[in-house]
């Protein structure tokens, strides 16, 4: 519990300093309503702590890379400067890529760090084995992407031009939103692998019933 207090805190502190001397306010603010929305299970989860590490901390990490994209608006995530700065190379540059490519990484780690949150919700609520559930896991992963590129769609007959596209971080791309769902999508498939691998390997290290020696 002690661990999940301070990750709690720890990500309501990276939220205050990056809301100080904001570069985009009202882009930032309209933001973080999807932070708030992210924290809630979190911090329900103080009181009854039901969630497990890996759904924790799994929905933590995303947190963090949401909170750092909501001060740049995604489109405007310097990373090609920090990768000069710390690796000594431009990853946009090395690659020759001009587009800001931030928001594509937290699609597909949408798929990946909120997949241990799902899986263990669908494990409650139904009495499949593993594999069905990693299955039904995925399938609500990609529902969800797709609701969120929907969203975003809305967004656009409801704010100006300029909102919307700072909002939705398009970057000129007609298919973004089919681009972030792939991505979702290839998150999640990969986690997906890991899990049943990880299942198979585990249930092979079972010792044998003595039922079953008998049978």
């Amino acid at each position: 519990m002690k661990l999940k207090i301070s990750i709690v805190i720890g990500l309501l502190i990276l939220t205050v300093i990056t809301c100080i001397h904001p570069i985009f306010p009202e882009a930032q603010i309209l933001q973080h309503l999807g932070t708030l929305l992210l924290l809630i299970p979190l911090i329900v989860d103080l009181k009854r702590n039901k969630l497990n590490k890996q759904s924790f901390v799994g929905l933590s990490l995303f947190i963090i890379v949401h909170i750092i994209g909501a001060r740049y608006i995604y489109s405007f995530v310097p990373y090609g400067q920090w990768s000069q700065e710390f690796l000594g190379f431009n990853v946009n540059e090395y690659f020759d890529s001009s587009r800001n490519h931030y928001d594509r990484f937290v699609h597909f780690g949408f798929g990946i760090f909120l997949f241990p949150i799902v899986f263990q919700l669908v494990g409650k609520w139904n009495s499949l084995n593993k594999v069905s559930t990693i299955i039904i896991t995925w399938t609500i992963l990609q529902t969800f992407s797709m609701v969120y590129e929907l969203f975003e769609w809305l967004l656009t007959l409801v704010m100006t031009a300029a909102a919307a596209e700072n909002y939705n971080g398009q970057q000129g791309d007609p298919w973004d939103a089919h681009k972030d769902m792939a991505l979702a999508m290839l998150g999640s498939t990969i986690i997906s692998l890991v899990y049943i691998i990880t299942f198979h390997i585990n249930k092979k290290k079972q010792p044998i019933k003595p039922q079953a020696l008998e049978n």
